[in-house]
Parts: C-alpha cells; structure tokens; sequence
C-alpha cells in the first residue's frame, strides 16, 4: 500500500503502434520513435524504468537507436504498452481515460472553422469580435492577424484537429484577467453539441513581425461526466496535488491542490519540492511543453532536449522516492514531431512503475484502455494489506534447551521426494518436536494439509543455484506464503556476489523480505557459505542485516561442503542483533548440533538428526 502516489505525464510522448491509428489518419506515427532518431544520446533513468523494454518496439529507428548503445540498463520496475480505448486522442480525453473514463463519442472538431450561428452565440456573450475562424498552428497564426487584432481589438479565434477552440490575444489590449473572463463565458456556450473538449486563452506579446505567446495560457475544460479517480480520492479524504495543467483539464474538480506551472522545468521543480512533503494521496503532474513546444511545432531537436532534461531530473526523483512512495510516468496520447501533421496522432503510451508493490522487475506486456492507470493508482492508495493465518503462528517457535530437536528444521529437499516421503517427515517432526519441516515448494500446500497445524512448514525458493531472476524469487515467496508456509529460506544470487554486485544482492534480499513480511512469514538467507571468501561472507552479514531479513543460513547441504563452527561465529560477530542464525548442510549428530548451537546458532538445518 503506498502512501503517496507520483503520476507524471509527458504531455504527448506516445509510442506508436496504436491498432486503430489508420482511423485517425495515424498510421506510422510514432514519438518515441522521432525522439531516438535525433541522437544516439543515452537516456539512463527511463531506461532504467523500462522504457526501451517495452514490448512492441520494432520501428526502425528505436531497433537502431539500440544498437547504437553500448549499455542499456535492465528495468528496476514494472513497464507496459498501454492502448487507448476512447473516441479520441486529445489531452482531455486522454486524461480522462486514465483517471478512469471511457469517452464512447468523440468530442467535436471544427475542420472548416466554427459555424456561423456558434460564432454569433460567441460574440454575443463575450462582447467581442471574433478574427481568423479556421484551423491554424498557434505561432503562425499570431504572425499573420496579430497586427490586425491590435487595430481593431478583435479577438482571434481558430482551432486545430483537436476538439479546441482557442483565444489569442494581446496582453496590452486584452489584460490576461479578463481573457480569461472571456474564455469562462465561451466555455458555457460552447456546450450540447459543440461541447468541444476545451476552450483555450492564448496571451501573447510583442510587436508586428515579432510576436510571442506568454506562459500564461490556460485551459477552459469541458467537466468529466463522471466521477474519476480524483473525485474518489478527494471525498475518501486523500490529498489530491496537481501540478501543470491537470486542474484545468480537470476543470479544478476533485483536487485539494493546484499548481500551475509555466514550463516543464517549472513542473519538475515543483513536482521534487511536493516530493520533500509528508501527504497522503496523489500527486498527478503534466509537463506540457513536450507537446506545446515541440510536438505540434514539428520540433525534434527541442523534443529530444526537453526528453533529456526530464531524464536527468527523473534520478533525482527516483532517488527522493520513499519506501512506501510510487511513481508511475506515462502520456496521454501522442504528437509525433516527425511527420507532416502539427496535430496529435492516435498512439499507444508507455506506462513505467517503479516504488511500492511495483519495485520488482515485470513486464507487464499490452494493457488495453488507459483507465488501467486509474485502477493502479486507487488500488495502491486505497487498499489494505491482509496477513495470513499460518498455523501454528509464524515464528511462535520457542526451542527448549532440553530437545536439541526443537532447534531443528526436519528437512527433505529431495529430487525424488514422494507425498509419502513428505507425509513421514511430518509424522516424524511432530513427534520430536522440531521447528519446522522443510520441503520442496510443490509439496507446501499438501504439508499444510498433513500437519494440520501440528508443525510449521517451511519451504526453499530460488533453490539451490539461487541464480533464478529476481521478479521469480518475489513470485516464488509469495505463493510459497499463501500456500501455507510460514517460513522461507531463499539462496542468494552467488553470481552476483562474486560480480562484484552487491547493491542488487541487497536489493533482492530486501525486496524479498518485504513481500514475505507482509504476508506474516519470516525469511531466512542462505549465503552458501562454502562459495565464499571471508570477506564476502563478512559482507553479506552486513548485508542480510541491512535488508531486514530475520535469519541468516550457511548452506543449502548442496554445496560442495556445509556449516563449519568458524562461520557461525563469524556470522556471530558480524550480523545485527535481530538476525538470527541457521547453521546447515552436513549436521548429522546431536553433538555437532550442539556444537553449533553454542557456537551462535539458533536453528539448524537437518534430515538425519533425530533417527
């Protein structure tokens, strides 16, 4: 369950391969794939999110992009493509979408302009008339009725291939307030069936042959029809922080903060100073100039800039995350810099997760609808974390120093372990008293059922190689809990230790933990402690201690040797005081049990002990 949710949105940074892009007049486009095209750049922070493993990614100049890297970096997180299921490919509806809405019908265009009768409707309510009336890019058409507008005070009015209708104006002859008044009362005429997804004011400055829109646009925006994940979390009593536009995309309905932005480098600072608050809730962030500076004014070069400012913020994001934080980034449609459209184009959409129950490494392959986003954000916000029942109670084993069994896990990791064999270990442990049985995981759910709770039961995962991918360790240990067991030994990833790797050993063994915790199991490390150098089992006690792990166990017993005396007290001298340890591989007497024992150990690993 995350505390504060982080949802970023580059305004426009689709990725191509929508299947109904042809309806849209779309097929080809692709922005990730205009963007790479630029520069062999590397972008190591979305990389590192998953960026460039999303599936799908087949469009020449992404393939050549990677070959021209010398390293890309495995994702950290959850990444998917995610489809856009709604009747357009606007920001509105895209937004929409993700916070939950599915729009059937599309909202209006104005190909030819706006017709008569709406324009008269426009003029009479704001007092004004109205220059231009056609689709035009926002810069072009400044320079071409700017002068015009201030001679005669009328306003300009045009549109695009998206349901807009937009309002240029002079700040010396129209103040920003009271274009703004004037875009409130187009916005209620422009309703029913010309209900276009937003009205937009579009100050500018400047002389005639010079002209210059000011960051002091703002969006009109038609209400949501429904409720959206905004609305939810507001009347449950989170916080609901906008950063950019979404409050006027929104038009201002379901937050508890607003802050407006001139600028993506303005959006990223605000978006990291929210980050050094205590809140509880979301915090849903647009950067805007992706799309407004450099999609629909057909600029690579700007696009591909703007991309790598963000990227070398995200480290900083990424690094201000707390544990119970998550981040999701994404877009809301596309705008394709490369092609001979200045208009959005119908594009699928990266999704990246990386923070709070999304911090293992997945691909989570095509989502259909981005109102999937919606349902990521209120289930990691709004919902609650269930323990399971284990019986006996999980670690609620208390050894008795007259039964040296009682420190025992009775064990059969057999390759050729039958129900049977499973069956009389039980019998076995249960009348000897020991702290658990430890069995292959296809066996737990049947243990659970023969011991009907008269023995814990224990089982391995990444067992005994311990080289399995992180992503199978976590989905291993969590089954292996809601099978039954509630205990898990797991084998480090030797490999990486000997790599050199330490920061991802650390980051396995924690994630581990973590996932096993909050199911209300316990975990115990095993380090293979035949395989190592002294100080790479120094440095692991250090680092089952840091991870939070509550055992830390010498061997599998299928290394080439098991637990020694030295090791135990070296792990002795070297763990933190809540780590225990588990000595095993090679205890076949209740002297050398003992020997253990007295040498630091408080559980022991065996199949032979006990007759």
């Amino acid at each position: 369950m995350a505390k504060r949710v982080f949802l970023i949105i580059l305004d426009s940074f689709g990725i191509g391969g929508a299947p109904d892009a042809g309806k849209f007049k779309d097929e080809g486009s692709n922005t990730l794939a205009a963007v790479l095209s630029y520069s062999n750049d590397p972008f190591p922070n979305l990389s590192k999110m998953g960026l460039l493993s999303i599936d799908g990614e087949d469009d020449p100049r992404i393939t050549a992009y990677k070959d021209a890297q010398s390293f890309i970096p495995a994702p950290v997180g959850s990444y998917a493509r995610v489809r856009e299921i709604s009747a357009g490919k606007d920001s509105t509806i895209g937004h929409w979408e993700i916070a939950g809405i599915i729009s059937d019908k599309p909202q209006p265009t104005y190909p030819d302009g706006f017709p008569g009768n709406v324009i008269r409707d426009l003029e009479k309510a704001t007092g004004r008339s109205f220059l231009c009336n056609k689709p035009y890019s926002g810069t072009d058409v400044i320079r071409d009725y700017g002068e015009e507008h201030i001679k005669t005070g009328k306003l300009i009015i045009y549109t695009s291939a998206d349901s807009v209708l937009q309002i240029a104006a002079h700040e010396e002859v129209v103040p920003v307030e009271e274009l703004y008044d004037i875009c409130k009362k187009a916005r209620e005429v422009m309703c029913g069936d010309n209900a276009v997804g937003r009205i937009i004011a579009r100050p500018f400055i400047g002389e005639p042959g010079n002209f210059t829109r000011t960051a002091n646009r703002h969006d009109f925006s038609l209400a949501a029809p429904s409720s959206t994940m905004l609305d939810i979390l507001k009347k449950e009593g989170y916080d609901v922080i906008s950063v950019g536009k979404i409050y006027d995309l929104f038009a201002g309905r379901g937050l508890t903060e607003s802050n407006p932005t001139k600028s993506n480098t303005d959006g990223i600072n605000k978006t990291i100073e929210i980050m050094d608050r205590d809140f509880n809730g979301l915090c849903f962030t647009n950067l805007v100039d992706f799309d407004m500076k450099y999609g629909h004014r057909n600029d690579i070069e700007g696009y591909c800039t703007a991309m790598h400012e963000f990227d070398d913020a995200l480290g900083t994001i990424l690094s201000k995350l707390r544990e119970d934080d998550l981040l999701i980034i994404t877009a809301d449609h596309g705008c394709d810099p490369s092609t001979d459209s200045t208009d959005h184009s119908r594009e699928c959409i990266p999704l990246l997760i990386y923070g709070d129950g999304y911090n293992t490494p997945c691909n989570m392959g095509e989502l259909t609808g981005f109102n999937n986003i919606a349902g990521i954000v209120l289930t990691s916000v709004m919902s609650r974390s269930y323990k399971k029942s284990f019986s006996p109670d999980a670690d609620a084993n208390k050894p008795d120093p007259g039964n040296i069994m009682s420190y025992v896990d009775l064990t059969n990791l057999k390759t050729t372990a039958t129900i049977d064999d499973i069956s009389s270990l039980i019998e076995r442990a249960v009348s000897l008293k020991t702290a658990s049985v430890c069995i292959p995981p296809c066996y737990v759910k049947d243990a659970v059922r023969i011991s009907n709770g008269r023995v814990a039961v224990c089982t391995v995962i990444g067992f005994p190689n311990g080289y399995q991918t992180t992503g199978t360790k976590v989905y291993e240990a969590k089954e292996a809990c809601d099978n039954g067991a509630s205990e898990i030994d797991m084998v480090i990833n030797i490999n990486f230790v000997k790599s050199g790797r330490f920061d991802e050993v650390y980051e396995e063994i924690k994630l581990i933990a973590d996932s096993v915790h909050k199911k209300g199991a316990i975990l115990k490390v095993i380090i293979e402690t035949c395989d190592l150098t002294e100080d790479e089992k120094i440095r692991l006690c250090k680092t089952v201690s840091e991870a939070k792990a509550d055992f830390i166990k010498t061997s599998t017993g299928f290394g080439s040797a098991g637990a020694t005396v030295e090791d135990i007290a070296l792990m002795r001298n070297n763990v933190s005081p809540n780590v225990r340890i588990k000595a095993a591989g090679g205890i076949r007497t209740v002297e050398s049990a003992k020997e253990m024992i007295e040498n630091g150990a408080v559980r022991i690993g065996a199949s032979k002990l006990g007759g």
